[in-house]
């Protein structure tokens, strides 16, 4: 299974995206915030409690074994429709700790291992970068990467790129 998620509507010619492929747009979609209470871990394991667009979302993730990001970079970080959708994400992992590279991180729940493109638009600096990068490292710990590219692109080039993408995965 594939995915895409972008914090920004994305004009993808059909016969790029097969049966095999979702595409979220996540600034189209109702998604609450993550208010913390632990019950995707503890009340009801691996499902959020706040019924809304999300719980499409992150059992598509958790199930995917490649995935595009489309974000918009903010001070380092993802923006906000995307970030709000990652934390929403947090039933994938269980409340258990293990540790990778020495590190304390959360155990997957049946996540298959990712091959990841980030395509970050918007960072305006080669720190913001360095920051977004660093992050980046240190998610995909978290979030089942088994590898990952970023690709810092002009706003205008950011449908080229996923586009270029997809056409990638049709050959491989």
């Amino acid at each position: 299974m594939k995915t895409i998620l972008s914090d920004r509507p994305l004009s993808l010619p059909t016969e790029l995206l097969d049966a095999d492929c979702q595409l979220f747009d996540v600034s189209a979609l109702k998604i609450n915030r993550c208010v913390g209470c632990f019950g995707c871990w503890v009340k009801t394991p691996g499902q959020c409690v706040i019924r809304d667009d999300a719980v499409k979302v992150y059992p598509c993730l958790a199930k995917s074994g490649r995935v595009i990001y489309v974000s918009r970079i903010c001070y380092g970080g993802y923006d906000v429709p995307m970030k709000t959708m990652l934390e929403r994400a947090i039933p994938v992992q269980m409340a258990f700790i293990r540790l990778v590279d020495g590190e304390t991180h959360h155990v997957q729940r049946a996540v298959v291992p990712k091959q990841a493109l980030i395509v970050a638009y918007g960072a305006d600096t080669k720190e913001e970068q360095e920051v977004f990068r660093r992050l980046v490292a240190r998610n995909a710990k978290n979030m089942g990467f088994a590898q990952y590219e970023i690709r810092f692109v002009p706003d205008e080039q950011v449908e080229e790129t996923v586009r270029k993408e997809l056409a990638a995965w049709k050959k491989s």
